[in-house]
């Protein structure tokens, strides 16, 4: 019997992918586009943290916000309305992440003439985003106090692609069996390199300027790095 031939799919999708991204990449870079990519799981308070980190970036950058979701459009309008950036929501059909292919036809439907910075709100999911290079310039998860300390330990990948790490709701850990300082030990086992912001955006917005400091020097790094 003729031998049966076998096409790992898995890994030639994400190798394609990955070549995608890089080229999405070189044309931002080109561009003068900044584009990070949010993660984390569903109500974790991305669109909470945008509208309180939005207006912290604006003083120095033209942001652009698109916002990913299987359906609705919420979010967008939420934080069009509260930040007044330039906003466009992403459906995915079903689909559970966004990949480079997806990225660019949504950075073509908001339109980067003009922009400093384009904040790519991804699909709430604590495993497929974290698959797809998206061509983003750095990434970013959000972990809620209300999900736990030990979620670095059960979905690993997410936090060792991500360069920083938002945990948010930080206000709530009197009524959450939450340890700060061992989910800090936890996200540090899985990514040494990660730079970790406790945030309470909603209650006073306590941490967010952190992030937006970390943000805008990774921005000017890029942008001086072209010269």
């Amino acid at each position: 019997m003729e031998n049966i031939r076998i096409i790992e799919i898995k890994q030639s999708v994400f190798a394609d992918n990955d070549r995608d991204a890089d080229r999405l990449r070189d044309t931002l870079r080109e561009e003068g586009v900044f584009l990070l990519n949010l993660m984390s799981s569903p109500g974790s308070g991305k669109t909470t943290f945008l509208t309180a980190l939005i207006p912290l970036l604006a003083k120095k950058y033209r942001i652009g916000v698109m916002e990913a979701d299987i359906d609705g459009d919420v979010d967008a309008k939420t934080v069009a309305e509260r930040t007044g950036a330039k906003t466009v929501q992403l459906h995915t059909g079903g689909m559970c992440h966004l990949d480079a292919d997806m990225t660019r036809q949504g950075l073509r439907e908001l339109g980067t003439e003009g922009l400093d910075l384009v904040i790519l709100e991804n699909v709430g999911n604590l495993v497929c985003p974290a698959e797809f290079d998206t061509g983003a310039v750095k990434c970013a998860m959000l972990l809620s106090v209300p999900e736990g300390d030990d979620k670095p330990l059960k979905y690993p990948l997410i936090f060792r692609v991500s360069d920083a790490v938002v945990i948010s709701k930080t206000d709530t850990m009197p009524a959450f069996d939450f340890d700060l300082e061992k989910c800090r030990e936890n996200i540090k086992m899985r990514n040494p390199d990660a730079k970790i912001f406790p945030v309470a955006a909603k209650k006073n917005g306590d941490g967010v300027g952190a992030f937006a400091d970390w943000l805008s020097a990774e921005i000017d790094a890029w942008k001086n790095s072209k010269k």
